[in-house]
């Protein structure tokens, strides 16, 4: 087991995101961002597949054909597109994504750029987490809900040309500044 190991990189990913979330106002968010990796069910998961190079939960699903640790987490972090799955109004459709509020969006962009420069190190880049995106986007289908992943996108494309500063200062007094007007 590697609880040394995986407890550093929890931390640091945490660090990042709150990090990123305090840049454009979103304190209470960077605070609580995953939290519930600490908790037994999730934190001793990540102990047994820890590798350093990507998420244990992928290992676990690997060995086991499923990750009781991330069916555990997406269940209790709004800030994952899947915890905002639920059966359509249209019973044609089943289960899609819900629209995600814009504040948990913001965070869950934070997240991509966070699990990015925890998993590639030195290799990251500002192109890294959109990159990651686009591989998986296509696979997402109604799984996400069309506004959450146009913003989602459009934030990740920002990042890309315009670098994190730039990006950063776009949410918080363009994107998150329209929330508070209400």
């Amino acid at each position: 087991m590697k609880a040394w190991q995986h407890f550093k990189t929890i931390n640091h990913h945490r660090r990042l995101v709150r990090e990123g979330c305090f840049k454009v106002g979103l304190y209470r968010q960077g605070i609580c961002h995953d939290l519930s990796k600490y908790m037994p069910s999730e934190f001793l998961v990540g102990c047994k597949y820890y590798q350093g190079t990507r998420s244990p939960n992928n290992a676990e699903r690997e060995i086991k054909g499923y990750s009781a640790a991330w069916l555990h987490h997406k269940g209790r972090n709004r800030h994952h597109y899947e915890y905002w799955l639920d059966y359509s109004v249209d019973s044609k459709q089943g289960i899609i994504g819900m629209k995600m509020p814009v504040k948990y969006v913001v965070e869950m962009f934070m997240d991509r750029i966070a699990a990015c420069k925890t998993y590639q190190g030195s290799s990251y880049n500002d192109g890294s987490p959109l990159e990651y995106y686009e591989k998986g986007a296509a696979r997402l289908g109604p799984m996400v809900h069309p506004d959450t992943a146009k913003l989602l996108h459009h934030l990740l494309k920002m990042l890309s040309r315009e670098g994190e500063e730039k990006t950063f200062s776009y949410i918080r007094h363009k994107i998150l500044k329209k929330l508070k007007k209400y």
